[in-house]
């Protein structure tokens, strides 16, 4: 499973206005709850916040990798945002981050969930990815900038 497979453009967002990192996570929580249509957005929210708490997600360069597993969906779902500034996240290098992808992945799905965020790590590790990535405009070029990119 890679991110071109689970993304979709209603769950892309560029320049979104996000004061901090809880608030970033629920706009993302309300976005995923919007195309999932089976969870809520507190349900997806406690996901996401029980992973950040073994351990930022953020893995420097201005990227973070947000991600949680959920009981109730047999259905993997990314949401790809950039934020108008970057914003603390703990990241692993100390820097703000502006990239998110989020990733749920239903409970029992270990193995994909695993090499989807290795998959998109490594989509990420190339500075060029990011570069183009910050260069866009709107949701419908970050889209089509991941969906070219393999």
């Amino acid at each position: 499973m890679t991110l071109q497979d689970i993304l979709t453009l209603d769950c892309t967002q560029c320049a979104v206005p996000a004061s901090s990192k809880k608030r970033l996570l629920e706009q993302i929580c309300q976005l995923a709850a919007n195309e999932l249509g089976d969870s809520s957005p507190g349900d997806l929210l406690d996901s996401l916040l029980n992973r950040e708490k073994m351990g930022s997600t953020g893995i420097g360069n201005g990227i973070a990798i947000p991600h949680g597993r959920l009981n109730n969906t047999s259905k993997a779902i990314a949401v790809f945002i950039t934020t108008e500034h970057a914003i603390d996240f703990d990241a692993i290098d100390n820097k703000p981050v502006d990239i998110f992808v989020c990733l749920f992945v239903p409970q029992d799905n270990t193995q994909e969930h695993l090499e989807t965020l290795q998959s998109i790590a490594k989509l990420f590790s190339e500075r060029k990815t990011a570069k183009k990535v910050r260069k866009c405009t709107n949701k419908q070029e970050m889209f089509n900038l991941i969906q070219q990119t393999i």
